[in-house]
């Protein structure tokens, strides 16, 4: 009896061992699953090519351009509160608070650690940022002197000839063609703005040599920011932190040659300033907007954007607000938008084939021979090695 009593005990005492050993295994699977979950995520968001592939997946083409669009909209709205209300005519100077608001956000981002990793400084040359960050400042800094000094017929005509200079810069820089059926929509986009929008031709002498000069610096900015995107693994807010500093030292090196005195004598008052701080928070999102849709498309697709809202708000103010452009504007807007139409089909035409193209030698991982030392491994670690 004492013998059984024993032995019994000793089974017990065994059972409890293994139910404590399982128990420990148990609790180390999920600490080793978490862990990885960690590095997985780890490895994605501080990382270059992590970064990217987020931007890339939860910023497509569709999402970006509607985000861009409905900012575009807000902006053109704030800036005419700041410049017609508010009376705040300095446009260099309104064009440098937004760039100092975006890098001060842009910097909480990082102490927070919010804002994605650059890649190495090896893959892009310091020059290709400088010269981003200062045709940055001319063609923002233009843009909005532009609009100052010209009518909105001559600003218009100015934006249409932006789409030509980009055809012929990406031809010249990077021997990029366009298709003949594109070409013919572009076209068609371009002169059905022009009939929409171009109603007066005022000519002022400085407002023409601004405007002029705004194309080619607008061209060069959207290639560029296109251009660093898809070719590097840059996401918008890592290139937005690298070229705003040098954005806002050329802003302030053309605010006494384009702006007029006497910004120092303005009422900086609540009610105005606020009015200038949402400017602001909406010029960043343009900004930031703005890169995401370039570097999801490209730089002749962010122009037809550009024109599309254009066709967008003259219609809808004529459906919604009973203003009355006339007819030849209307019906000039419904031709660009048919172009944008066209050319929009085109290009998704072409990203499908391109996809079609590369899925069974790009997009499929490699396949890795199974070692020995795989096999050999127990069920539990291939289980939590999944998760």
């Amino acid at each position: 009896m004492g013998l059984f009593n024993f032995l019994l005990g000793r089974s017990r005492r065994l059972i409890k061992r293994k139910d404590s050993d399982a128990g420990e295994a148990a609790s180390i699977l999920p600490g080793r699953a978490l862990e990885e979950i960690r590095s997985s995520l780890y490895n994605e968001l501080r990382t270059s090519e992590g970064a990217k592939r987020q931007q890339q997946r939860f910023c497509g083409p569709v999402v970006a351009m509607s985000f861009n669009f409905m900012v575009a909209v807000g902006i053109i709205l704030g800036n005419k509160l700041v410049m017609g209300r508010v009376g705040f005519n300095f446009p260099i100077f309104l064009t440098l608070i937004h760039y100092t608001t975006a890098w001060i956000l842009l910097a909480v981002f990082r102490a927070f650690s919010m804002l994605p990793v650059s890649p190495p400084s090896k893959s892009t040359p310091f020059s290709s940022l400088f010269a981003l960050g200062a045709v940055m400042a001319f063609a923002s800094g233009l843009a909005n002197t532009s609009l100052k000094h010209n009518s909105v017929g001559f600003y218009q005509m100015a934006k249409i000839a932006v789409t030509p200079t980009i055809v012929t810069a990406e031809f010249i820089l990077f021997r990029k063609i366009i298709s003949f059926s594109k070409v013919v929509a572009l076209i068609v986009v371009s002169f059905g703005v022009a009939i929409a929008t171009v109603t007066d031709l005022e000519f002022n002498l400085f407002g023409a040599c601004v405007a002029i000069a705004w194309i080619v610096p607008s061209a060069i900015n959207k290639i560029l920011w296109s251009n660093l995107q898809q070719q590097g693994n840059w996401t918008a807010l890592a290139l937005m932190w690298k070229t705003t500093p040098v954005t806002i030292f050329f802003l302030v090196a053309l605010m006494p040659w384009l702006d007029p005195p006497g910004v120092l004598s303005f009422k900086w008052d609540a009610t105005n300033g606020t009015a200038i701080l949402i400017s602001a928070l909406l010029g960043f999102l343009l900004q930031w907007s703005g890169a995401l849709a370039l570097g999801a498309t490209s730089a002749t697709s962010h122009v037809v954007l550009g024109q599309f809202k254009t066709c967008v708000i003259l219609l809808g103010g004529y459906l919604l607000f009973d203003s009355d452009p006339g007819l030849v504007s209307i019906i000039g807007a419904v031709l660009a938008l048919c172009g944008m139409s066209v050319y929009t089909s085109l290009n998704l035409k072409g990203t499908g084939e391109k996809g079609s193209t590369l899925l069974p030698s790009q997009n499929l991982p490699p396949l890795k021979p199974k070692s020995i030392e795989d096999e050999e491994k127990p069920v539990a670690e291939d289980n939590s090695n999944a998760v």
